[in-house]
Order: C-alpha cells, then sequence, then structure tokens
C-alpha cells in the first residue's frame, strides 16, 4: 500500500501496488468470457457433426449459456457484495474453468449443454466483479484509464474470438475436432485462480443489499417456459403443451412483477427495483436493449450456420469473412461515444439503427443475387455497414438509458440492463428455431441443403431487418441528449453507488 485517495466523504481506499496485476488477473477473466460467447457459434457446425447434436441441442449450446449468465447477473453481483468480490471471482473462475473441461471432454450432446449452463452460471458468479474489483482496487484519477483498457478488451475479444475459433476447430489440434476451443480456457483458468488469490484485494459492500432467490427462479421459471417450447417446437411438431407452456411463462412473469412489488415494500431488495420503470427512457432503454438482444441472437447464429453448412465454406474461411464487420463495430463504437454522441445524441443511435438495417438489406439482396456462389469479399460491404451500425448502438446505448435513472439506483439499473441484454439474446436463439429452421424441411438430400439454407438466412435476414426498424421506433422515448450525472454507468455494470469496503 503506497498512497491513499481522499474524497469528499473521508479517505478513500488505499492503492496497492499489486493492483495492476489484479487489474491483469481480472480483464483476462473478462476476456475469456467474452470470447468464449464468440468462440462457440463458429464451432458449431462442427460440435453438430462430430457429437451427433439435433438443431435443438446446438440452440441450447448458445441459449443454454445465455439463459444462465442472465439469469444470474444480478444474483453474482450481490453476492460479491455481501460476501466479497476476489471471494466470488475466484469462486466463478474456477467454476467456469471447471465448467469449460466438462465441455470439452462432453461424451455426448447432452452433457455439453448441460456443461455450458454450468459455464454460463458460473460467468454470471465471475463477470459482475470484474469492474467492481476495479472500482475497490483503483483511486478514482485512474479509473477512466482502466475502463478505457476495458473497451479495448471488449473490442479485442469481439475480433479474436470468431478467428481464434475458426483456427482451433480447422487446426484440429490432437484430433480433438472443437473441443480445444473450451479446452483452451483450462490453464488461463488456473493461471487466473492461482495469481488471483495472490494478488487481488478483497472488498465488499458495507450496505449490501439481501439476495432475492425467489426472483431469479421466477425469472429463470419464465424464460423456460418460453424458450424450451421454441426450440423444440419444430421437432416435436408443435404439440399442445408447447402453446399452454409459452402461455404460461406470461403468468409467471406477472406472478414476478406482484412478488417484486411485495418485496420491495417489505425489505427494499427486489431482484428487480420496478420503480426505475416510471422513468420513460429506462423503460424505453429496457425494451431497446432486449429487442437488440433478440435481434443480435438470431443474426449471429444463423449467418454461422449459412456460410458453414449452406455455402459450404470451412471454419477458417467463415471466421476471416466476420472480421470486417467486427472491426467496423470497434471503430464506430469509439466514434459514437467520444465525438457523435456528445454533438448529437439521440440521432446517434438512431442513425445506427437505421443504418445496421440497410446493413441487413444489403446483405440480403447480395445473398439473393449470387445464392451459393457468394464470395467472401462479396459480403464485405454489408458486414462492413452492419458493423458500423452496431458500433453506433452499442457503445453509447447504456449512458442514454441510465441518463435519467437517479443516482442512486444506478448500480442496480446497470445491472438489469446487461440482464435483460443477455435475456433477449437467449430468446432470440430460442426463435431460431421459427425463423430460420422452421423454412427448412426436415428430409433433405444432401444437394437440396445448400439452397435451403440459403433461403432460411435470407428469410431470418428479413426479420432483423424489421427488428432494427422497431428498435429506431422505441430509440423515440429516449432522452435527446443523454445527461452526463450518471458517472461511468455505462462501465460499472454491477457497481454499488456507494464507496466499497476494502477488507485487509
Amino acid at each position: 500500500m503506497t498512497s491513499t485517495e481522499t474524497s469528499p466523504h473521508g479517505p478513500a481506499a488505499p492503492a496497492d501496488r499489486r493492483r495492476w496485476f489484479a487489474l491483469a488477473i481480472v480483464m483476462t477473466a473478462a476476456f475469456m468470457d467474452l470470447v468464449d460467447v464468440t468462440i462457440v457459434n463458429i464451432a458449431i457446425p462442427s460440435i453438430r457433426q462430430e457429437a451427433g447434436a439435433s438443431w435443438s441441442q446446438i440452440q441450447w449450446i448458445t441459449a443454454g449459456y445465455a439463459l444462465a449468465f442472465a439469469a444470474g447477473l444480478i444474483t453474482g453481483g450481490r453476492l460479491g457484495d455481501i460476501h466479497g468480490r476476489k471471494r466470488v471471482f475466484l469462486v466463478g473462475i474456477g467454476g467456469f474453468t471447471l465448467a469449460s473441461a466438462l465441455c470439452g471432454f462432453a461424451a455426448n450432446a447432452e452433457m455439453l449443454v448441460a456443461a455450458r449452463i454450468l459455464q454460463g452460471a458460473m460467468a454470471a458468479l465471475m463477470v459482475p466483479q470484474v469492474l467492481s474489483i476495479v472500482h475497490a482496487t483503483f483511486p478514482a484519477h485512474e479509473r477512466g484509464k482502466v475502463f478505457g483498457l476495458f473497451g479495448a478488451i471488449v473490442g479485442l475479444g469481439a475480433v479474436s474470438g470468431p478467428l481464434l475459433g475458426a483456427l482451433l476447430t480447422e487446426w484440429n489440434l490432437f484430433g480433438l475436432e472443437w473441443r480445444p476451443i473450451f479446452l483452451i480456457n483450462l490453464p488461463v483458468g488456473i493461471v487466473g485462480l492461482i495469481l488471483g488469490s495472490r494478488f487481488i484485494t478483497e472488498s465488499r459492500a458495507p450496505r449490501a443489499l439481501k439476495l432475492d432467490l425467489v426472483g431469479v427462479g421466477l425469472v429463470t421459471l419464465g424464460l423456460l417456459m418460453l424458450l424450451y417450447p421454441l426450440t423444440r417446437g419444430r421437432e416435436l411438431g408443435w404439440p399442445l403443451w408447447g402453446y399452454v407452456s409459452m402461455a404460461g411463462a406470461l403468468v409467471v412473469f406477472a406472478a414476478l412483477v406482484a412478488y417484486e412489488k411485495r418485496k420491495a415494500a417489505r425489505d427494499g431488495s427486489p431482484l428487480v427495483e420496478l420503480s426505475l420503470f416510471k422513468v420513460k427512457s429506462f423503460a424505453a432503454g429496457i425494451a431497446v436493449q432486449t429487442v437488440f438482444g433478440i435481434g443480435l441472437g438470431v443474426f449471429f447464429l444463423v449467418w454461422t450456420l449459412y456460410m458453414q453448412t449452406g455455402l459450404g465454406w470451412s471454419p477458417l474461411r467463415a471466421g476471416l469473412t466476420g472480421v470486417p464487420f467486427s472491426i467496423a463495430v470497434s471503430v464506430a463504437a469509439g466514434m459514437s461515444v467520444q465525438k457523435l454522441v456528445p454533438r448529437f445524441g439521440r440521432k446517434v443511435l438512431q442513425a445506427g439503427a437505421l443504418t445496421m438495417a440497410a446493413g441487413v438489406l444489403l446483405y440480403l439482396w447480395e445473398s439473393e443475387r449470387y445464392g451459393l456462389g457468394i464470395a467472401s469479399w462479396q459480403m464485405a460491404l454489408p458486414l462492413i455497414v452492419m458493423g458500423a451500425g452496431m458500433g453506433l448502438i452499442f457503445a453509447p446505448l447504456t449512458d442514454a438509458v441510465l441518463s435519467e435513472v437517479p443516482r442512486e439506483h444506478a448500480g442496480s439499473a446497470s445491472g438489469l440492463i446487461n440482464t435483460v441484454m443477455q435475456m433477449g439474446n437467449a430468446l432470440g436463439l430460442g426463435l431460431v428455431s421459427v425463423v430460420f429452421f422452421g423454412r427448412i424441411s426436415e428430409r433433405l438430400a444432401p444437394a437440396e441443403v445448400g439452397t435451403a439454407f440459403v433461403d432460411a438466412f435470407q428469410y431470418a435476414l428479413g426479420w432483423v431487418a424489421v427488428v432494427m426498424g422497431a428498435i429506431f421506433l422505441l430509440m423515440f422515448a429516449l432522452p435527446k441528449r443523454p445527461a452526463q450525472h450518471v458517472e461511468g454507468a455505462e462501465a460499472e455494470v454491477r457497481v454499488t453507488e456507494r464507496e466499497p469496503e476494502l477488507v485487509s
């Protein structure tokens, strides 16, 4: 310990010389999670072929992770506040590493789906602690630099995930096919666990909110009742119980609202702070985040299937084709936050929605024109346009949503924003069964597969364009110029509004 930061509330947490080692450790964990989300999509055709997974199981390999991650994010953050962020982070990274091993050594598709759900749950323990540890470890004047580094890590994860997945799948290391995409987490996780126990300083919130396990249970149950029939319905011939389950999900969500109201009145620690929805911009922003997540969930899965199963491309070619998209996202995100939003406000986000829709429609047109003969370079322009649109939305959206939220609710509001984004992503992955596989006959001759998948991809792109149009309209409810009073809210995802208590 070398220096102490002062604040209006008295001396703040002393700055630890080891904080940069701690930063490297938690950033590596964040990078591992980001890569793991994107790395799997590119290997899906290989997983299906080698593991003999059905299409619904393929959906659950991605949707199961997103669902478990979404359901546990807020609870993971509160566990860190209560029991110590270092302790919960180490449990999370250890569990994530173990789940990665189970994924890599999965004996069948069922085991892989279960291991991916466990992996998502462990990520929900690990990820919320990352920025909370930064908040507790670094003095205020250094946090801007640290959050900038975090943004760079996010961009690097978006670019490197698909490429890394493609290379590991293409190389077929030791004859393991797709399994190295999960096993690569083992050495990283073990080193992070050892170094984290040594260099991360323990911290917790002195007045942490209580856990709302009933709320988590109701959210998870409602989503399962909605997603399971969506993913299995086509395979099973859309049975009556599926429609009953989806209708029942609405009842569960209504019960969740009623329970959260009672819990807020009883002890002030609900999972969902319903009073936030009285803020017009927040309610609209939550809708935007959810719908945006649905659109992304649909696009990224069907895009991979289109390139590898429909067009017959190798994982490496598919991964390289996506590089212009990732670069465009990173460049546009930096420009939108630093230069465009301060000058043009909400119009930047709406321009992003229209730009992304234009890119989707351009992609649709090129896919129809060139069919099975389309080349990677011909996809570059629509992917750049789509990536630019996504970057204009993604980076400034959270700040716009939080700008009118009272400061004392910034922590719970930002946690809820990230949760609904993941839930929207899980729902989008579930809807792939309807908007993509619903267009494909169950019995295809080998010669018909390519044409069928190209047609289904075009149909799904039409729905993604509709989603972008809906987002554009919803954005009219966002403030014209986001206020700047929620300092760092877009970065401090699960950090409480109180100064953390350092534990020696």
